[in-house]
């Protein structure tokens, strides 16, 4: 009404003042906790009196994409190389369903029985489109992890080749330098991965199924000629000659193949991770072929040939990391990107332009520092 003071109910109160997303306490703790955070010789110090918390900071840094965490993660590796190398280094790969991870943990236990220290370092199954992994290794082998003679890192495989984890040879430097006399690597399954774990290990050990329809089926024939023995998995119960029968078959298949050059005729065994039947015959088996192997030479030679192979791909990785950090790479690729996708030039036309840019700016770098 005309002269009547009116409010309406409708007003909205302005409501408690939120505090910020991020506190200023928070903010705080963070740059106290970068300040405190381990100089390099801590970290070594840490790893080599088997501090676990230490040694897992240290594999976070070398699974991290930062460059500054790569820096500092190199340098840790440095300083540990000359307490590495002491180890047996298995790799262990399988069809998918095979019982990777019980097994792990059956032949896992046996060995800390043995009064020996096992490092596993597993590759975790990642979704390629949110990057998200279970990371589900521990609750499986909930025996193994328990123990102290044990430590059991998965690492997510996405962004990585065939789900080997890009920095898990590091890993092993890392874990050597801790103790760990005795090193698991379990890939996620059957795959190109299988390539680049060969190229880390002293033993190459293939999990197989027994009656799950033609034996040879699903397995490529180089991956096979890789493993320097196979295990049927699963032989209990009324599984038990369905086994046999598989080892049958595999073992004629592996005569097809050329002799090894480690002098090793690779064997075929069955076994069963839930009674424990044959783990110990594998575990032999394994012991058998080091002590072959180290008698004729052919573990150093072989760790030698790995550690060149290592170089290369440090420096392909490096370069690929350089160029596509740069941020003038980075401004012109969008641009390139953008011309592809409407069909202007083909996806061929930008590599020249780019790698000269490229190298031209390190050179520019380069003789910058040199004044």
């Amino acid at each position: 009404m005309k002269g009547t003071s009116y409010k309406s109910a409708l007003n909205i109160s302005n409501g408690v003042e939120q505090p910020p997303e991020i506190s200023e306490e928070s903010i705080r703790l963070h740059k106290q906790k970068r300040r405190n955070s381990p100089s390099v010789n801590e970290f070594l110090e840490g790893i080599l009196s088997g501090n676990r918390t230490l040694l897992s900071q240290a594999i976070t840094l070398t699974e991290s994409s930062l460059p500054s965490h790569h820096e500092l993660a190199q340098e840790i590796i440095e300083k540990c190389m000359p307490f590495s190398g002491r180890s047996l280094r298995i790799g262990i790969t399988g069809v998918p369903g095979v019982g990777k991870s019980t097994f792990i943990e059956s032949l896992g236990m046996l060995l800390i029985r043995n009064y020996r220290k096992l490092a596993v370092l597993a590759i975790d199954p990642s979704s390629e489109r949110s990057k998200g992994s279970i990371m589900g290794d521990k609750t499986r082998m909930e025996q193994l992890s328990a123990e102290p003679g044990a430590f059991i890192r998965p690492s997510p495989s996405a962004g990585s080749l065939g789900g080997v984890a890009r920095k898990t040879r590091e890993n092993i430097i890392l874990c050597e330098a801790a103790g760990f006399d005795t090193i698991f690597i379990e890939t996620v399954g059957v795959g190109q991965s299988e390539t680049a774990v060969h190229s880390m290990v002293d033993f190459f050990l293939l999990l197989m199924l027994a009656g799950a329809g033609d034996e040879l089926q699903g397995i490529k024939r180089g991956i096979m000629e890789m493993a320097d023995a196979i295990a049927i998995t699963k032989a209990d119960g009324e599984n038990t000659g369905r086994a046999e029968r598989a080892k049958s078959e595999y073992t004629n298949a592996l005569h097809l193949f050329p002799p090894s050059e480690s002098g090793w005729i690779p064997k075929v065994m069955t076994c069963s991770a839930k009674t424990n039947r044959g783990i110990n015959d594998i575990w032999d088996l394994v012991l058998e072929y080091m002590a072959l192997t180290h008698h004729n030479g052919y573990f150093d030679k072989r760790r030698q040939e790995q550690s060149l192979y290592w170089m290369y791909e440090s420096i392909n990785q490096n370069l690929k990391d350089s160029f596509y950090l740069d941020k003038r790479i980075q401004k012109l690729l969008e641009n390139y990107e953008t011309k592809v996708l409407q069909g202007e030039i083909t996806p061929f036309t930008p590599v020249r332009a780019l790698l000269e840019k490229y190298f031209k700016r390190r050179w520019i770098k380069l003789n910058a520092g040199r004044r």
